[in-house]
Parts: C-alpha cells; sequence; structure tokens
C-alpha cells in the first residue's frame, strides 16, 4: 500500500472545502482542536473512522448545519452561507415532509428560492429523467419503500445544481439492489457535473467503493489517521469490487482503522 501512495506524490487537486484551525467540544470534552482538512474540487470523498469520532459532526459543521466553536470554513473561497450546498439525511423518513407529494418534495427547495414554476418543472422531469425513475412520483412518502424514499431524497438535493452534495449514511437502510442504483445514479451524476461529494459512512466497502480519497479518522480528539487516494476509474461497478486495487484500497483502510479503533 505504500507504493500506492507514493505513486499519487505531492496533492496537486485543487482544494474546493478547506477546514482551517477547526476546534469543537462537547460539554467541556474536545472532539476537534485545531484541526485542517482540504477536500479536492470535483472529486468524491469518504468519510471513515470509530465509532464516536465526530464524522457526521465534521460533516454538518462544514455544512453549517452544526456550529463551530472556532475556525474557518471554506466552500470554493466563500462562507457555508454564500454557497449553493445540497445535503442527505440519513434519516431520509424524517427529512421528508409528508403531506406533499413525492414530485412536490423534489421542488419544494426550488420553490422555496422562488424559482419560476415553469423552470422548476423543467428542472424536475430533468432530474428524474436522469435516474430513469419507474415509480409513481404522484404518491405520498408514506406510499414509498424506503430506497424509493431516500431517492428522491438525493434528487431533491440535486435539483438546485449545488456546488457540493453532502450525504449522511445514503445507504444504510437500503438493500442491496436499491445500494447498487444508488451508487450507479451518484456516479453518473458526479461524472456529468463534476459536483464535489461528501460521503459519511459507516460501512469501509461503501465508504472505498465510491470515493477518491477517503479520509481515515483517527479516534476522539479527532485527527486524521490518512487521506487515502483511491483511483479506480469510474464507472465502477459490482465487479470493481474484484479489482486488486480497490482490494488493497480496502484492506489498507480497514488495517487503519483497526489500529485506531482499538489502539
Amino acid at each position: 500500500m505504500e507504493q500506492l501512495v507514493a505513486q499519487t506524490g505531492p496533492a496537486v487537486e485543487a482544494a474546493h472545502i478547506e477546514v482551517r484551525r477547526l476546534s469543537k467540544s462537547f460539554s467541556g470534552s474536545p472532539l476537534y482542536t485545531d484541526f485542517d482538512v482540504d477536500f479536492p474540487r470535483g472529486k468524491i470523498v469518504s468519510i471513515f473512522g470509530p465509532n464516536g469520532c465526530g464524522k457526521s459532526t465534521l460533516m454538518n459543521m462544514i455544512a453549517g448545519i452544526t456550529p463551530i466553536d472556532s475556525g474557518d470554513i471554506r466552500i470554493g473561497g466563500k462562507t457555508v452561507k454564500e454557497s449553493r450546498i445540497g445535503y442527505v439525511f440519513q434519516q431520509y423518513r424524517e427529512a421528508m415532509f409528508p403531506w406533499l407529494r413525492a414530485w412536490d418534495n423534489i421542488a419544494w427547495p426550488l420553490r422555496i428560492a422562488k424559482v419560476p414554476e415553469a423552470e422548476v418543472k423543467a428542472r424536475v422531469d430533468s432530474i428524474v429523467a436522469s435516474f430513469e425513475i419507474r415509480f409513481d412520483l404522484h404518491r405520498y412518502p408514506y406510499e414509498l419503500s424506503g430506497g424509493q424514499q431516500q431517492t428522491v431524497c438525493i434528487m431533491r438535493a440535486l435539483v438546485t445544481r449545488p456546488e457540493v452534495l453532502f450525504l449522511d449514511e445514503p445507504f444504510s437502510a437500503l438493500d442491496y439492489e436499491m445500494t447498487l442504483f444508488i451508487r450507479e445514479k451518484l456516479q453518473d451524476i458526479q461524472m456529468r457535473t463534476g459536483t464535489t461529494m461528501v460521503i459519511v459512512s459507516h460501512d469501509l466497502e461503501d465508504a472505498v467503493f465510491l470515493a477518491d480519497k477517503v479520509l481515515l479518522l483517527t479516534r476522539r480528539p479527532t485527527r486524521i489517521a490518512e487521506y487515502l487516494p483511491f483511483p479506480l476509474g469510474r464507472p465502477r461497478t459490482a465487479e470493481s469490487m474484484e479489482d486488486p486495487l480497490y482490494l488493497q484500497t480496502r484492506s489498507h483502510a480497514l488495517a487503519v482503522f483497526k489500529r485506531e479503533a482499538w489502539a
């Protein structure tokens, strides 16, 4: 694995997200202290680490959902409030508006932004077509399966054409068939639009499979254990998990995780 890391050389990717001197404590216990990290533009970065290390907290601070104690976070040189972001929550059932049909859930952020209705329809129809949706979007959330609800949430996050898409455990409640479908669509969107994506996962297979880089974290107080590149070509399929580079990268990530979780 050292050979793979050495081949990458110094980081040359343009940083899209810059985190500097980030500090965050809970009840007087430090979680992050003077934490620095960059996320490259137009890439997918997965965040993985031991339970309680603050994976989701880090992403939520970057996305402006969780307040920071100190530090600076910039997205394309702008503050979070000045940036256009999309967010897919782990608890997708609670994230959907039960009184709105699925189509209107997707349209909601555009309507809140007062986008003209003709453009709303065009953009929703476009994102629906790109996902090749075959279920009825005129149904209410309770009439949809979990995988269908999560798909709607992802389309809603993407319909605003975000600079950065944040995804918190997007596959945790999906069956394998739906996981493969969502993996395919996220890759397709990223390849076509160049959207920067940040994914938090508790599953090492998911964390490595989609990522261009895997941010491996230590136990708290949290630091970077390794920032691991995974330069396997796209699109990646289920067969990609048999590729020697995937197996090597996952094995190395697992070794780092064990070192940090069980030290």
